[in-house]
């Protein structure tokens, strides 16, 4: 995935003004992309809407 050509990104609410220890969620065609804040132009994250939305709900209810 190439993280420099997305176009929104979207970051926290609680981020910080230096992007602190965050990630960004942007779109990329079909595909949910992740990039780390402190690394905008390093590897990222892709994921199926389906996988996303399972992996967000994992995260929210803090199950396995």
């Amino acid at each position: 995935m190439d993280s420099t050509s997305q176009r929104a990104w979207r970051t926290s609410s609680y981020t910080g003004a230096n992007g602190g220890n965050c990630v960004e969620v942007g779109h990329a065609g079909h595909l949910i992309t992740i990039r780390d804040t402190k690394n905008r132009t390093g590897p990222g994250l892709a994921f199926t809407a389906e996988a996303w939305q399972q992996f967000a709900a994992t995260v929210k209810t803090g199950t396995k």
